[in-house]
């Protein structure tokens, strides 16, 4: 494991899932991490999980630039520095309805969660330590952005945006901080059970190499990208996904 000791890191979204995978293999590698999510509760469970030494829970509304700055100047008074930051939340409300027919109100709601979301955390962790002593970024997208699937419509135009937004910010924030994204195939998380659940085997089999993903797939992935390893490595989107993709359907 390439060591993270010294660093810190704030993880959107990382109470569950994908959130808690990412986080989970930072602290495996050293880092002192922040997770945010809406829940203060669990929120606090979930730090406890990694270790009350190790990581702190900051509850908020992921798009709400006060809680985002808060965020930052807690992990930078806690921990002494916000060296990484991954915009891991996001999700969408699924009605089944064509684009064409969709609710306007609900597809400015997912792009909000997925997109804006990810600027606010940006601005914040740029202006509150980032943008003075450098880092690293990484942005959570899904294969969905390059997938033109039933009931995926926003979602798949939000991840599309999130991987161009990744692009953008490496450019402008070049060369004190390098800006990168992981492209997750099917993980396997409450989010995603609903659409897995009496499907595993259809669902399996357009995976080449036979399985879904989990959690530490995707914070492996994200713990390279931030580490020094990938120190010349920026405005990439690296696709985690057993192979989905190669199936193009």
């Amino acid at each position: 494991m390439t060591s993270l000791v010294g660093k810190t890191a704030l993880v959107t979204g990382g109470r569950t899932g994908i959130g808690f995978g990412i986080a989970t293999a930072l602290v495996e590698r050293g880092a002192k991490v922040v997770i945010t999510s809406r829940s203060e509760d669990k929120l606090r469970a979930a730090a406890a999980g990694l270790g009350e030494e190790h990581a702190i829970g900051i509850a908020g509304e992921a798009n709400d630039p006060e809680h985002a700055r808060n965020a930052v100047a807690t992990a930078v008074e806690r921990f002494g520095s916000l060296d990484l930051l991954v915009n891991n939340v996001g999700g969408t409300e699924r009605d089944g309805r064509r684009l064409v027919d969709a609710d306007v109100a609900a597809y400015r709601r997912t792009i909000e969660l997925n997109l804006t979301s990810a600027l606010t955390w940006v601005q914040a962790a740029w202006h509150g330590w980032l943008g003075e002593h450098g880092g690293a970024i990484v942005n959570i997208s899904s294969i969905a952005s390059k997938l033109a699937v039933p009931d995926g419509t926003s979602y798949g135009t939000a991840k599309a945006a999130v991987n161009h937004f990744t692009r953008q910010m490496a450019n402008e924030l070049a060369p004190g901080v390098r800006v990168n994204c992981v492209e997750a195939g099917t993980v396997l998380t409450d989010f995603t059970r609903a659409n897995v659940e009496g499907r595993e085997e259809k669902v399996v089999g357009s995976v080449p190499l036979k399985r879904l993903g989990t959690p530490a797939d995707i914070g492996a992935a994200v713990a390279f990208l931030l580490s020094e390893d990938a120190s010349w490595i920026t405005g990439h989107t690296l696709v985690v996904d057993g192979g989905r993709l190669l199936h193009n359907r």
